[in-house]
């Protein structure tokens, strides 16, 4: 029997919209980054999938080279839609990415529009559909003309493959230089994609934040948690079903520093004068930070959804919160 979605999923849910555009994205979305790979656990996947959704996450994030191995996550995900949640296709929001390397030889990285727009044919027949609604170049390609790389968004998004166009990883002035080719394109560029937590402020030092606004752009941010450094994961040392045991490669047990575990411990002890889990404030933190859509979170168990979830109903910070959280952090 295919999966019945929560006749209540849209009610305590709050959708943003992506800068000026139509578009309105939830304020917490899941990505796939993580734990939708080949040797991960399938049921698992799709329960993750239905939590998400039953609680009004419309947005799955996903990119070409997810895994591992890379085009896994994508094919792990078309099954589930395929097999349970066809149904509710146009009420989801589906992204994917092209610019890191995905095949061997010089059409398989960076920014082509032969890397560009192969790689979205490949990416629509893993995940079995006709199209997704957010088509990202992943990261800048100083090798490639910028136009190049703008007009294969363009071309994806007025061939029917995609119905908006997003930028994964460039900084303000960078943005600034795409968005005005992409409205010459008549090409509908609505989201930035970026990593920002309370660890990590460099879109505020790069220009990102400012272009995105005065663009009327909307921003998704990832890695809202440090990769599970904002969370209660390491208050009391580094668990042996943690990320860093178990891959150590984006977050390494070297970061774990001393001085980054007493931060720590003082964050959350902010978090629990807030009624809240370390986690939840940290999510919060990025939300009230103005010109944000959207939180993009990472799961391996869908308890942590529900708990990432909660942090759209925070109270708002006071001026003392924010300034202590800073103190601590920076």
């Amino acid at each position: 029997m295919s999966y019945i979605a929560n006749d209540n999923r849209y009610e305590n849910m709050k959708y943003n919209k992506c800068g000026e555009s139509g578009l309105k994205l939830p304020a917490v979305s899941l990505g796939l980054w993580h734990n939708f790979g080949t040797n991960d656990d399938y049921q698992n996947m799709k329960n993750m999938c239905f939590t998400a959704f039953d609680n009004g996450i419309t947005h799955f994030d996903i990119a070409n080279n997810y895994g591992p191995v890379p085009g896994s996550a994508e094919e792990n995900f078309g099954k589930i839609l395929r097999e349970e949640m066809s149904a509710y296709r146009d009420q989801m929001i589906i992204s994917t990415k092209a610019g890191y390397y995905m095949w061997q030889g010089p059409y398989g990285d960076f920014g082509s529009r032969k890397y560009l727009l192969s790689s979205l044919d490949q990416s629509l027949k893993r995940l079995g559909i006709d199209y997704v609604d957010i088509f990202y170049h992943h990261r800048p390609d100083p090798d490639t003309p910028l136009e190049e790389t703008m007009g294969a968004l363009a071309h994806a998004v007025h061939s029917g493959k995609a119905l908006y166009a997003g930028l994964s990883n460039y900084n303000g002035e960078q943005l600034n230089a795409a968005t005005d080719i992409l409205k010459s394109l008549n090409c509908p560029f609505v989201i930035n994609q970026n990593r920002y937590s309370i660890f990590d402020r460099n879109i505020e030092r790069n220009g990102l934040l400012e272009t995105a606004k005065n663009k009327k752009k909307g921003v998704i941010v990832f890695s809202p948690l440090a990769q599970g450094l904002l969370t209660n994961r390491y208050i009391d040392g580094i668990p042996a079903d943690s990320r860093v045991k178990k891959s150590g490669i984006f977050l390494k047990e070297s970061h774990l520093t001393p001085e980054r575990l007493s931060q720590i411990n003082a964050l959350n002890q902010i978090a629990l004068e807030r009624g809240e889990t370390l986690a939840q404030m940290s999510l919060a933190w990025v939300l009230q930070t103005e010109g944000i859509t959207s939180v993009l979170v990472g799961a391996s168990k869908p308890e942590q959804i529900l708990d990432n979830i909660n942090a759209i109903n925070s109270a708002p910070f006071t001026t003392e919160q924010l300034e202590k959280i800073d103190k601590i952090a920076l």
